[in-house]
């Protein structure tokens, strides 16, 4: 489901203008990009929080140039689902292509 589908789909349910849902989806994208920039996380209870994770500085390579390349610590965006959407995920009864309309799996 990409954003647009979201929108539709929120559209239908709710009587809501797509544009008006289109503002209020960025601004709440955007919310929560500035809110992970400065380092606090977002909590959304029965969803899940968007949090940042922390990756320790490492040693990477350049394969092109065959040298070893220090990559610095730095923090990564990543998001942390509810319990409740977690076990309403695992009791769901479709598979990987039903929801996502890819058949390019093979099930063999």
């Amino acid at each position: 489901m990409r954003k647009a589908d979201v929108v539709n789909s929120i559209a239908e349910k709710t009587g809501i203008p797509k544009v008006d849902i289109l503002v209020a989806l960025e601004a709440f994208f955007k919310e929560v990009k500035t809110s992970l920039i400065e380092g606090e996380p977002v909590y959304i209870r029965g969803f899940g929080s968007f949090i940042l994770k922390k990756r320790a500085a490492k040693i990477g390579r350049n394969i092109k140039k065959n040298i070893a390349v220090e990559i610095p610590e730095h923090f990564i965006p990543a998001f942390k689902p509810a319990k409740e959407f977690v076990s309403a995920v695992k009791t769901s009864t479709h598979s990987m292509t039903e929801s996502t309309g890819d058949d390019t799996h093979d099930t063999d």
